[in-house]
């Protein structure tokens, strides 16, 4: 059984947006493989190729249906001790002395590309490193085969 999601406000209308798309696309494709089996035998490649566009983009609208049946929005509470799902966060890359703006969401928001500020998964090594720090907090996440040593400048939360 696949568990519940929790997305931001702004994740979960990202989400509503792209299904909303990938329908508009299962349409056209739909109209594409009436085309093809109104044409001539000679081109069924053309029909099989359409085919599998056409159940491509039903597989994602199946997936994209399944993740806004389980989500429920998160409150965001700026009151909260640390830093949790939709806070906004400026890390410092001690090695580099690089800011970095990312905003922690759950891994179902991350995989949905668009958004002002990157998204990182909670369930990342950085995202989980992250959960329940503060500003100020240090920490350290093996990153492939390096380590990385951050800092928390700021924790915001969008209204």
């Amino acid at each position: 059984m696949r568990q519940d999601a929790k997305l931001t406000r702004e994740g979960y209308e990202r989400l509503e947006r792209a299904l909303q798309r990938e329908q508009e696309r299962l349409d056209e494709a739909r109209r594409v493989v009436r085309e093809q089996l109104e044409a001539n035998e000679n081109e069924s490649l053309g029909l099989v190729e359409a085919q599998q566009h056409l159940m491509t983009i039903e597989v994602r609208i199946e997936e994209l249906e399944d993740i806004l049946a389980r989500s429920s929005v998160v409150t965001v509470d700026e009151a909260a001790d640390g830093c949790a799902l939709g806070a906004t966060v400026v890390l410092l890359d001690l090695q580099g002395q690089r800011e970095m703006r990312v905003q922690l969401v759950s891994a179902a928001e991350a995989s949905v590309p668009g958004g002002a500020v990157p998204k990182i998964s909670s369930s990342s090594p950085v995202g989980v490193q992250l959960l329940g720090r503060s500003v100020g907090d240090s920490f350290e996440v093996a990153l492939g085969a390096r380590r990385v040593h951050y800092t928390v400048k700021s924790i915001e939360y969008d209204a």
